[in-house]
């Protein structure tokens, strides 16, 4: 039996008597592109920040690809492949956009891969070019638009060469156009294959979208969190019907 890429069992976070994540279970394969939807407060961006260990959980267990990585450092969960974007952004403002993307490409597991200070920047370059910004490199990150700030958070986070990929609202502060080529290039990005000196395996990804029409075009499975639990977990086109989503979440059927 083959083992879960990712499994996460009876997983809880609680910040005072909030039970922000509460016992909560499942299971992703490799190349899974997973949506996660729910109302505000519902858990979602606690339940990423679990699994890349910027939070540790009171509770259950988080195991990628066997190995169990409860409670590790964020950063040696990003040696293990895993790398994620959040909702609120943090570059280095005052260095270069270039130069924000360099830094984790110095980590260990993109070092591992003969990636040195000769490629760097190519690689860099590349990385950006793919999130739509490489004409930018060279401004200052304070200079950037909350959209082109979301750029450069994907670019930093691909530039570790991820086999999972977590992104928490990837289109948010993006108008209608650059929602479309950003889901576009998530997409190809889960396909895999070399852009220019970047390479990607296809990383697995679970992505927190509002956006949810944007969002069920791209995935192949829908987790719907609710006060800190799973109410619904399947196909997209099965969850936007289920009834205690639509009550709960979505209001009407979006497909």
């Amino acid at each position: 039996m083959n083992q879960p890429f990712l499994e996460v069992h009876q997983l809880s976070k609680h910040f005072g008597g909030l039970a922000a994540v509460n016992k909560v279970s499942f299971q992703m394969s490799r190349h899974e592109m997973v949506g996660l939807i729910g109302p505000n407060g519902a858990g979602k961006t606690t339940l990423l920040r679990l699994i890349t260990g910027i939070l540790k959980p009171d509770a259950g267990t988080i195991k990628f690809k066997g190995k169990n990585i409860t409670g590790w450092p964020t950063w040696e969960i990003v040696n293990q492949g895993i790398a994620g974007t959040f909702q609120t952004t943090r570059p280095f403002r005052r260095l270069p956009i270039i130069a924000n993307v360099m830094v984790p490409c110095l980590s260990p597991r993109a070092m591992k891969r003969g990636e040195w200070v000769k490629k760097i920047e190519a690689k860099a370059l590349d990385a950006l070019e793919f999130a739509g910004i490489s004409d930018l490199a060279r401004e200052r990150a304070s200079s950037l638009s909350h959209g082109d700030l979301k750029r450069l958070e994907i670019a930093r986070a691909i530039a570790t060469d991820p086999e999972l990929l977590l992104l928490d609202e990837p289109f948010g502060g993006l108008n209608p156009a650059e929602t479309d080529l950003l889901a576009k290039s998530i997409k190809r990005l889960h396909k895999g294959g070399r852009f220019g000196r970047l390479h990607s395996e296809g990383p697995a990804m679970i992505i927190i979208e509002h956006k949810l029409q944007e969002l069920m075009k791209i995935v192949d499975r829908v987790i719907v969190l609710h006060f800190g639990e799973i109410i619904a977990d399947g196909p997209p086109q099965e969850v936007v019907k289920n009834p205690r989503v639509v009550e709960a979440y979505i209001g009407e059927e979006v497909i």
